[in-house]
């Protein structure tokens, strides 16, 4: 069987691909106790004799195949493993119905634990990067991204929030229904389940239906929190495109969390999130610029995360140029002194599994960003963003599709730069501000200056 993320080995199955999820799921929150029948309709991308399905610790209580015949089937750890009669030949559909039961538990993973986590009253799901199977049967790669339909029946003392559109909320006898429509292609660590005593209401003067979801007692603190999310929306939409989904929600739980996380088209956030200091606003700008770097387009492998997390740390330096805090030049020059004291042993399209999340890989990932700005101009540089969010809406991509985007909208291939930020160890020199970089041109100064709030410049954290 071959497959797996290098950086995630044990994971995932890249002789088919999941086109659709059909999850219908009933959960208990005493006892913590969750049963699912999931339907996968997959499509075999080559000859397949067999075929291995992701689901952690929750028991298989029937299986079933329609398109070929299964000859015997076992789950042992985290693995389902099916083998099929004859094999199925490359490009013929499989629609796979799997019921299961139990109680589900975080999973173990190269950088800690990830996925279904219990709260003090209710239940988050942070699946990145290989919690996914915790909760519903996957074929678990950042690569194979699907269209998801998520039904819940759950206590009705609680709300439940998932990826995309919500479909249905009703009650009936002692449990409530929600259904969730994630109609966009979706990576399986980006599904999410959030559950809790919750209430929720919709952010005015945001350009996308926006919302806010907390315990009814936090949220007056939520909405100060998060005032400026609309702006935030506007803000990268102007710069980036269009935001890539129906609606975005924030979630803020009842418990701290020691951070907050992205999924598609929602983020999580703990009641140690609800400030309007830097650090956490931040953060806010961090997880909605996700939306479109890392959830709408997606890394293929870990190895290349920084495609995710650079780019959403120079989004936070964007929003910090906007709110009228410090320039993005600032706050580059500020991180470039903090990298060149540390140590030079990261490689960026290469950190390595166990320093994925490394906090290099997020501020060199922005530098490299704003090194290309600053020999490019920000005319070119906004234009490649746009273009790469465009060009690959809903896809998986590799640094080199970044470096070939690079290259079609500025003429160049800029090598040098690339070698030196991506592949080699050692810190660059920032290029030399090429003539108006550090002014905005192009409308690009008009969008920073729609989305400056009114608050007076703040000193650095």
């Amino acid at each position: 069987m071959t497959g797996s993320d290098p950086y995630l080995p044990g994971h995932g199955d890249d002789r088919y691909e999941v086109e659709h999820y059909a999850l219908d799921l009933r959960y208990k929150p005493l006892g913590n106790h969750l049963e699912g029948r999931a339907e996968l309709s997959v499509r075999a991308v080559v000859d397949l004799p067999d075929l291995v399905v992701d689901l952690h610790r929750l028991e298989v209580r029937s299986l079933k195949v329609e398109g070929a015949r299964v000859a015997r089937w076992s789950h042992r750890g985290s693995r389902l493993r099916i083998r099929l009669a004859t094999p199925v030949r490359a490009g013929e559909p499989l629609l796979l119905t799997i019921a299961y039961r139990g109680n589900p538990r975080p999973m173990p993973g190269p950088d800690g634990p990830a996925g279904w986590e219990e709260l003090t009253d209710g239940v988050l799901v942070a699946a990145q990067p290989h919690g996914a199977p915790t909760w519903f049967p996957c074929n678990d790669r950042m690569a194979d991204k699907a269209r998801y339909r998520i039904r819940v029946e759950t206590d009705p003392a609680y709300r439940l929030v998932a990826n995309g559109d919500p479909v249905t909320e009703r009650t009936v006898g002692r449990r409530t229904e929600w259904v969730f429509e994630q109609r966009q292609p979706m990576s399986p660590y980006l599904a999410t389940l959030q559950l809790g005593r919750y209430a929720a209401e919709r952010q005015p003067a945001s350009p996308v239906a926006t919302w806010l979801v907390a315990p009814p007692a936090r949220m007056p603190a939520a909405r100060q929190a998060f005032a400026d999310q609309p702006r935030m929306v506007e803000l990268f939409s102007g710069l980036f495109g269009p935001y890539p989904f129906d609606r975005y929600t924030a979630v803020v739980t009842d418990d701290p969390l020691e951070i907050p996380l992205e999924s598609q088209s929602l983020s999580t956030f703990g009641t140690n999130h609800l400030s309007r200091d830097w650090e956490v606003q931040r953060l806010v700008a961090h997880e909605l610029s996700h939306q479109w770097f890392g959830n709408a387009v997606t890394a293929a492998s870990l190895s290349d995360i920084w495609l995710h997390e650079g780019f959403a740390c120079y989004s936070e330096w964007l929003w910090s140029q906007a709110s009228g805090r410090t320039t993005a030049d600032e706050e580059a020059a500020h991180h470039h002194a903090l990298l060149a004291r540390s140590a030079q042993d990261l490689v960026l399209t290469d950190p390595g599994p166990h320093r994925v999340f490394d906090d290099r890989v997020y501020k060199r990932g922005a530098l490299t960003l704003h090194a290309l700005r600053r020999r490019v101009g920000d005319e070119a540089f906004f234009a490649v963003l746009r273009t790469w969010v465009d060009t690959h809406r809903y896809e998986v991509v590799t640094t080199a599709d970044f470096e070939a985007t690079v290259a079609a909208v500025t003429g160049s291939e800029h090598t040098d730069l690339f070698d030196a930020w991506l592949r080699a160890a050692r810190l660059p020199t920032l290029p030399p501000l090429p003539t108006r970089s550090a002014r905005a041109v192009t409308g690009v100064g008009q969008v920073l200056s729609r989305a400056r709030t009114t608050a007076p410049r703040r000193p650095r954290a």
